[in-house]
């Protein structure tokens, strides 16, 4: 195998290899075992040629250095890829200025369900609002919440389960 063929497969198989690694951990997170098994079984047979070529020509230590640069470049691609897939989903958290706010109102005319309370904030009463929703809806969600209240104070973050609800509801269907 010619020198630049051999660092380019080290490279492929460690990309291939750290992006899988990634998925699969990401499922396991997210309770999907029987999608991380299969992922596992692959990316152990693809760890283990990217293993012997490294082993095979350790004698020449730009095999390691490929060896290491697609490892890298795994975990960003296998990162970009769940991005991309946008598995599970997101509660998004939104502090108006006002507790006179439209914004829930809006949202659930766009299909949102949405739980509010009036907080009590350092300048005065908020609207406070709770909504979950699919990941790959997110980046919607907070387009809609940033054109109509800009200066809403907004935190998202990702369940690890929930029961009961509006979406319970809509997930049982």
């Amino acid at each position: 195998m010619s020198p630049l063929l051999l660092i380019l497969s080290i490279m492929a198989i460690n990309i291939a290899y750290v992006s899988i690694f990634t998925l699969r951990l990401i499922l396991v997170i997210k309770g999907r075992r029987g999608a991380a098994s299969f992922l596992a079984m692959a990316e152990v047979f693809i760890y283990l040629a990217g293993l012997n070529l490294v082993l095979n020509n350790l004698s020449n230590p730009i095999h390691m250095a490929a060896y290491c640069v697609g490892f890298g470049l795994g975990v960003y691609l296998g990162s970009r890829i769940e991005e991309y897939l946008a598995l599970g989903y997101s509660v998004v958290q939104v502090i108006t200025e006002s507790d006179k706010s439209t914004l829930p109102d809006k949202l659930r005319g766009f299909g949102y369900g949405v739980t509010t309370w009036t907080a009590d904030g350092r300048d005065g009463r908020r609207l406070v609002m709770q909504v979950l929703v699919k990941r790959s809806n997110e980046r919607r969600l907070m387009s809609s919440i940033m054109m109509i209240a800009p200066k809403a104070f907004v935190i998202s973050h990702e369940p690890r389960q929930f029961k009961g609800g509006f979406w319970a509801k809509m997930i049982e269907r």
